[in-house]
């Protein structure tokens, strides 16, 4: 299991049923049983998964006995987002040169297999 901050989120995230519960709790707080309708999950299940949300620092949940609402913590989806700027410029110059390429093709007049213009 990755023990520092950014592995968890990641690992966390790398479930789709995981994101859907996160994408719920973007909307507000929401019990087990709220979390577990749209899947054909047993609460056990979604109670899992929320674990390793909980775990991930993505979601908390309440402390009362009977009412335990689990709801959305966006703060380590802002230090993984941080980590995708870094690399940002490495993709945006990717696709300027792909940009410039395509400028470049799109002046240039076809040409048959002996390199000639039709």
């Amino acid at each position: 299991m990755p023990t520092d901050h950014l592995s968890r989120t990641f690992a966390a995230l790398a479930d789709p049923t995981r994101r859907a519960m996160l994408a719920r709790l973007a909307q507000g707080e929401a019990t087990v049983g709220q979390l577990a309708e749209p899947f054909p999950l047993t609460f056990a299940a979604v109670s899992k998964h929320l674990g390793v949300l909980e775990q991930a620092g993505l979601v908390s949940r309440g402390r009362d006995a009977r009412y335990r609402p689990a709801r959305i913590d966006a703060r380590p989806l802002a230090v993984a987002s941080a980590w995708f700027e870094d690399y940002e410029q490495l993709w945006q110059g990717s696709f300027d040169s792909l940009g410039a390429l395509l400028a470049t093709l799109q002046e240039e007049p076809p040409q048959n297999d002996q390199g000639e213009t039709p």
